[in-house]
């Protein structure tokens, strides 16, 4: 193994193939996810010499999605990789959510020959226009000498810029002889940002009656904690989560408010509610984490925002900012950090903040525990379920959650103590992202244990992967919350539609028991006191799992109240029918 992860130095004369592989070799790479096609086999052929572990999975979405699981919980490149034509079409959906979560994804898309492009052949579709706005840098390797030069930018943008790239490669490009030289990746810090800025919004900071910081994904990207924490100390200024970040600064800490946005913390809403300041750190102020929620209005009109992230392009985007520091979250941190004790002198703890966060958090605690129903024959209540979990769940273990009623409400139940725990979809919000996803994870991060939380509905889109895990001996646990609907849609049809329930109603098989027949494990859980021993379990099996938890149909609230109107109907016959004749 040593041999073969060898790093070549100087031109070398290769064949293509070689000069693609030896390039991901170079750059660290372990895993790739993909389905084997004919398109690139003959590099493919190369991966198990060269170190690479080729992770063959059901269908190339869930590749591209277990990429990115792997991206996001590593902090390092996830690779995905398939067929020309359908297959790299199957990628789409993935890579729109990885460009959402800012997750250091590598498409290889293997191309239709050069010499037959634009003829229609077999499995032929242009691959670069698809992919056009949802990467961050594309490549289209023009000449067979010319791919590891190509692939290598392809993974220097992906982690510098935080987001998928692809690398397109016409399938007769991987044959012949070329004399190359490997590219070596290189770090490119980035900086705290202009100094100004950092004056400004230090000064902002030390005058402010009550700062609130609103800790973004780039905390966690940016290994950006520890100078969070004593920035947060220093000011005693309570700090909330963006939306879907709960893992961005621990739940632990007397500083910690929870997250903001939907199915949030009444805590955070209700204390950023009061700021005078906001910083927000690393993230882009999307308008999910800002929408109001619970009836609550929290977002403070009149306070002023310092916004830090390494996307200039993002700042001032969703909400007017006072100052905007371009630069790096951790960076940034230490240096407004500095400023403060530099300039503005140490400060005490404010002990009347410290006991309204308290307040705030207990208050909230309360309101929660106030929501849960009550459970039915068989069936569990989903908030007794959500709570049930959060109390068995690891310290360690990583969740990731699919779109969907249940899932949604986890978002108040789902607590952490370290960066890189928590993978939802983020913005795009697809169906059958949670599994797959946590697969990756549990790939990249085999020591620790890998949670998907999935609905009934898009664990369909998901379940053939435990077929992946078992073959590959990947112990990723889904928990699939089974109420018989797509909740989501049917809280909408129940609150616009007069309940008139159409594609919303699911009959379902038993999933523990469809696992078992994969070839996995799978465990029934029908009551409240077998929640927490059931992901136990799971756990300790070290086997890949399904926990078939069946829950009662509650709903939660509806997710976008904003983007509904009362329909209307002006034809009789829908007028009728919307009347209920």
């Amino acid at each position: 193994m040593t041999e073969a992860r060898r790093v070549y130095t100087g031109r070398q004369r290769v064949t293509p193939s070689e000069a693609f592989v030896e390039t991901l070799v170079a750059q660290g790479v372990t895993d790739v996810f993909g389905i084997v096609g004919s398109a690139y086999m003959d590099a493919h052929d190369l991966f198990p010499l060269a170190g690479i572990r080729f992770i063959s999975t059901a269908h190339e979405q869930n590749a591209a999605h277990m990429a990115d699981g792997y991206a996001r919980a590593t902090g390092r490149h996830g690779v995905c990789i398939a067929q020309n034509g359908p297959g790299v079409t199957n990628f789409v959906t993935a890579i729109a959510a990885a460009y959402w979560a800012h997750s250091p994804v590598v498409a290889i898309t293997p191309e239709s020959g050069s010499l037959t492009a634009g003829l229609g052949g077999f499995q032929e579709t242009e691959q670069l226009p698809i992919f056009s706005k949802i990467t961050k840098w594309q490549t289209h390797v023009n000449s067979p000498s010319r791919i590891a030069e190509l692939t290598g930018r392809a993974f220097h943008y992906a982690l510098h810029e935080r987001g998928p790239t692809q690398v397109n490669i016409p399938r007769d490009y991987f044959y012949g002889e070329i004399e190359t030289e490997i590219p070596r990746p290189f770090p490119v810090q980035r900086g705290a940002g202009d100094s100004a800025a950092i004056k400004r919004a230090a000064k902002l900071l030390a005058a402010a009656k009550f700062p609130v910081i609103v800790a973004g994904g780039g905390v966690g990207s940016a290994g950006a904690l520890a100078e969070l924490t004593a920035l947060a100390e220093h000011l005693t200024a309570p700090v909330v989560n963006s939306y879907l970040h709960n893992d961005t600064f621990p739940a632990s800490h007397e500083l910690a408010a929870g997250p903001l946005g939907y199915q949030g913390s009444q805590a955070a809403m209700k204390l950023i509610a009061q700021a005078d300041v906001v910083l927000a750190l690393g993230s882009r102020l999307g308008p999910f984490g800002t929408l109001p929620q619970y009836g609550l209005d929290y977002w403070p009109k009149n306070a002023r925002i310092i916004q830090v992230d390494a996307d200039f392009r993002v700042i001032g985007l969703v909400k007017p900012v006072e100052v905007g520091i371009h630069g790096d979250a951790k960076a940034a941190a230490a240096a407004i950090y500095g400023e403060l004790r530099s300039v503005h002198g140490e400060r005490p703890r404010n002990e009347a903040r410290i006991a309204a966060i308290r307040a705030a958090r207990a208050a909230w605690q309360q309101e929660l525990d106030s929501l849960r129903g009550a459970n039915e024959a068989g069936r569990v209540d989903p908030r007794r379920a959500l709570a049930e979990l959060a109390k068995a769940r690891p310290k360690n273990a990583m969740v990731a959650t699919d779109i969907g009623n249940v899932c949604s409400v986890s978002n108040s139940y789902l607590q952490f103590e370290e960066p890189n725990s928590f993978f939802a979809a983020m913005a795009f919000g697809n169906c059958g992202y949670a599994y797959p996803t946590a697969i990756g994870a549990k790939v990249g991060r085999p020591e620790r244990p890998s949670i998907a939380y999935v609905g009934d509905g898009a664990w369909g889109m998901s379940l053939a992967e435990v077929l992946t895990c078992v073959r590959e001996n990947i112990p990723a646990i889904a928990v699939v919350f089974d109420n018989g609907q797509w909740g989501a849609e049917k809280r909408n049809q129940i609150d616009y539609f007069d309940s008139r329930f159409l594609g919303t109603d699911l009959a379902n098989p038993n999933f523990a028991e469809v696992a078992k027949a994969m070839g996995g494990h799978g465990i029934t859980v029908e009551h409240e006191d077998q929640v927490g021993s059931a992901l136990q379990e799971a756990i300790a099996s070290n086997r890949p799992t399904v926990i078939n938890l069946r829950l009662t149909q509650a709903l939660g609230d509806p997710f976008r109240r904003d983007a509904f109107k009362p329909p209307r109907r002006l034809l009789d016959k829908y007028a009728a029918y919307s009347a209920g004749a």
